[in-house]
This record gives structure tokens, sequence and C-alpha cells, in this order.
């Protein structure tokens, strides 16, 4: 039998649905804990960054308007089409994080039940965040949580996958469009993972996957017009501080770095599910109060 050549791997971006190169055609040396190479990933321009927004964007109206339930079903079936990768998505997590398999292994299992916690909370948090308000006065007002609309999110640069996961779910879980910037020196996971959402019912859109230097992409999508809020996870001190300046032009919702960050594994509670979310009060007349009673 002949031996055979190795067939490797061509990473690319993930915008729109779909897996271009970066419109610049650059890319960048990604290794391994040790230095070893392990392939040349997109080096992605502010061009593909704003080309994300507008994908996220046209996505939006769809995606925002879909009900709980199946966005809750969509992200369940992403948990489902990880799972049937999972042997792949634990060799680049070990790879990328310098890990043992087995501790890969653990990580990758518990990113696919984050995507299922997630998918749980999709037709919940509503009940959780919103209701009836008491008014004193012939009237009455309901408060709804509505969904910002496009988000950046900067990954963690550390936890290339299960932090990943982690800033994404939360995001498009609540109705919001995404548009991501993979951990610099560990982007292959992420770059990965759009092939995972581009067969798991998501929209194209929904979720944008953008490789390349964080400082360099995150600098265009704060001061975006068209960015509504953005995730700060994944910049350092003087970075941040640098953003939030920037996302200041058009008020965008910003969430900055938090202490916990660093540890992934613990249970996420609801924090990043309402970090962008906008909360709608509408205001109802019930009718004359008066001695006798209510007239309605």
């Amino acid at each position: 039998m002949s031996e055979r050549l190795t067939v490797f791997k061509t990473y690319k971006l993930y915008v729109g649905g779909k897996f271009p190169r970066s419109e610049s055609g650059r890319v960048y040396e990604v290794t391994d804990a040790k230095g070893n190479w392990l392939a040349n990933a997109p080096q992605s321009s502010r061009k593909d960054a704003r080309d994300a927004v507008v994908a996220a964007r046209k996505a939006f109206g769809g995606w925002s308007n879909a009900t709980a339930y199946l966005r809750g079903q969509i992200l369940y079936r992403v948990a489902e089409m990880l799972e049937g990768r999972r042997e792949q998505f634990t060799r680049e997590v070990a790879d990328a994080e310098g890990l043992s398999k087995s501790k890969a292994a653990a990580v990758v299992d518990a990113a696919v039940d984050r995507w299922v916690w997630y998918a749980g909370w999709t037709d919940k948090i509503g009940q959780v965040v919103g209701g009836a308000n008491p008014a004193a006065g012939p009237f009455l007002n309901l408060s709804t949580p509505e969904p910002t609309g496009v988000v950046a999110v900067l990954a963690p640069q550390e936890s290339s996958f299960l932090g990943l996961v982690s800033v994404i779910a939360p995001v498009i879980a609540t109705g919001s469009t995404a548009v991501v910037v993979a951990s610099e020196k560990a982007p292959l996971p992420a770059l990965s993972l759009g092939e995972v959402l581009a067969t798991s019912d998501v929209p194209g859109g929904v979720v944008n996957i953008l490789s390349g230097r964080t400082a360099e992409l995150a600098a265009p999508l704060a001061a975006h017009q068209d960015v509504n809020a953005i995730d700060l996870t994944g910049a350092d001190a003087g970075l941040a501080k640098e953003l939030e300046v920037a996302a200041a032009d058009n008020l965008k919702r910003v969430l900055r770095p938090q202490a916990v960050d660093g540890d992934f594994t613990a249970a996420p509670g609801t924090e990043r599910l309402t970090a962008f979310l906008e909360t709608k009060t509408v205001w109802h007349p019930t009718g004359s109060l008066g001695a006798s009673g209510s007239s309605y």
C-alpha cells in the first residue's frame, strides 16, 4: 500500500454562515503550548470586522423574533453536534492549552454541558427578569426583556474553548447576535466551532468568528456605530480602558472583565444572560378607581 500525504486542515473565518479567508490574505502561525507549529490561522482585518457586523445586523431581526423555545432547541442542537465531534475538539483543546487528553476531554464535556445549560434558560429568563409591576393608579405596567442587538465579544485568551462557549452562548440565547474575536494565541477551537454552528441550525450571521490580533480587531468594533454592546473579557486592563472610551461614543453596553473570568468551570448563573438585555416597560390603563371600587 502506497504511503499517502497528510491532508492539513485549512482554518477559515466564520462570517455570515460562510467560511471566507481574511480579505487581506494575511495569516499568522499558531503554535501549541510547547511552541510547535499547528496551523496558519487567518489574520482578520478591520474590513473583516466590519463585514461581520453587517452579517450580524442582517441576522438580528430573524433571530431576535424567533421564539425562545426555538432558540433553546437550536442551542441544544449545537450541543448534540459538538458531542459528535468530541474527539476532534479534545485534540484541539489539548494542543491549544497544553492539557493532557483526559483534562482536555473534561473541558470539552463542560463546554457541551454549557450549551445545554443556556439552551434551558432561553424560555425562562423572561420570567426571572420580567413581570408585572405594582402601580398606584388606574393602570398597570409590564416589563419584558428584549435583546440589545449586535454584541462584539472578545473571547477569553486562556480558556480557548470552555471560556469561548461561556461568552457566546448567553449572548445568542437571549436573542442578540455576536461578532466574536477568538483567543489570539489559541484560535483553532473557535474556528472549528464555526463548523459546528454551521451544521446546527444556527442561522448564518447569528455568530461570526474572527481570528487575529485582538487589539487590532477590538478597536473598530468598539467604535462601530452599529454595534450595540461589547464584552471585554479577552482584553487586558489597558486595552479594556481604551475600548470603554471608544464604546461610549454610541452608548454601548459594556461588560467589563470580571475577577471570576479565569475560572469558567464554575456554575455560570444568569449574569451573562442579563448583561445584554434591555427592559421594555409597557403601561396600560385599566379604568378609573373610585370609592365604590374600580371601573373597567
